[in-house]
């Protein structure tokens, strides 16, 4: 049981196919020195300052790597119990991260990166990300419709209304970009926020003319009312991009270390097992409240068992390309390993 708390195609590939080529001129990453942040990188093992930590979770895939951890006792074996907190995004999560009614949470890169950028977490000695979550591919990013719309290809999105769990996220992002790169012009579309549990019945009802939705609820909707793709979201432009992870505060880092390195080891675990599909598919019916065929259908993304600021910077790099950050935003101060690193 769970506690709730409340620029055309051609400049972005170019864009990003100039930041991958630096990336190969510089021998070691864009941002210089080793960019690979080991998951399980932080303090030597040994006593953790607080055993009992409260995890800000969405009812997705992409978290399955801690559903994987907590089954195979990975956290308790590091001597923590992790509590799951629902929460809607990424976004929404860290007002409760900064207040401390989570210590750990679950968010896209992009919500993480806009808090960061915008000076929200001053108050906590800013946030640090510290284990890699979900990396996209094909087929698990997609804006679907009701079989019964006007709405065939992507370019029919334009002046229509599309559901996304929360605004200023990676769904935004990744949306814009794929429209753009099908010549649909994203400031023409509207987006409006709908949990994932609701997008279904408000393509049905037609609330919305399309959802964005991920896995499970894709799957879901695929099968029990015959929902259609539109675009895939992580094709194009978008294509492989670092999707989420999960982070913490400053304050909660440094007085916590021991319990950081803890979770980063447990969850180094956990992301390895999650690539092994009859593991993650039970555990998506007891926590995601799917059946069993419906998880057998789900599209995987890549579940990194590293942090790499080279590969996170493309999502910032995107992120200023779409207005979603006013200026250049370096991710890598807040990637969090050990003391000086």
């Amino acid at each position: 049981m769970t506690r709730r708390v409340g620029l055309s195609a051609r400049k972005i590939v170019g864009g990003l196919s100039a930041l991958a080529m630096l990336a190969v001129v510089s021998g070691c990453g864009l941002l210089g020195g080793s960019e690979e942040k080991s998951a399980d990188a932080g303090a030597s093992p040994g006593k953790v300052e607080k055993s009992r930590i409260k995890l800000g979770l969405l009812p997705i895939l992409d978290v399955a790597s801690v559903h994987v951890a907590i089954k195979k006792g990975y956290f308790k074996e590091e001597g923590l119990d992790v509590e799951a907190v629902s929460i809607r995004g990424g976004a929404a999560a860290i007002p409760a991260l900064i207040s401390g009614d989570i210590d750990i949470t679950f968010g896209n890169w992009v919500s993480f990166f806009a808090a960061e950028a915008n000076d929200a977490a001053r108050s906590v000695e800013g946030l640090k990300l510290i284990s890699d979550g979900y990396q996209a591919k094909s087929e698990m990013f997609l804006i679907l419709t009701s079989s019964d719309s006007e709405i065939k290809s992507p370019r029919d999105l334009a002046g229509r209304t599309i559901a996304i769990n929360t605004f200023g996220n990676i769904a935004e992002l990744t949306a814009k970009a794929t429209l753009e790169a099908n010549d649909v012009d994203p400031n023409t579309v509207k987006f409006k926020e709908f949990n994932f549990t609701d997008m279904q019945a408000a393509v049905q009802n037609k609330t919305v003319d399309a959802a964005f939705m991920v896995e499970p609820f894709i799957s879901k909707a695929q099968r029990a009312v015959g929902a259609v793709t539109v675009m895939d979201a992580a094709s194009g432009p978008t294509e492989g991009i670092p999707v989420a992870g999960y982070g913490t505060t400053g304050k909660f880092a440094r007085e916590n270390p021991g319990t950081v390195a803890a979770f980063q080891r447990a969850m180094a675990k956990g992301q390895r097992d999650a690539a092994d599909r009859p593991t993650v598919e039970p555990l998506l019916v007891e926590y995601a409240n799917v059946d069993k065929e419906t998880a057998s259908l789900v599209h995987f993304g890549e579940f990194p068992t590293t942090l790499d600021a080279t590969r996170l910077q493309r999502v910032a790099t995107l992120m200023k390309t779409y207005g979603l950050l006013e200026k250049e935003f370096d991710v890598k101060p807040m990637l969090f390993g050990p003391s000086g690193s």
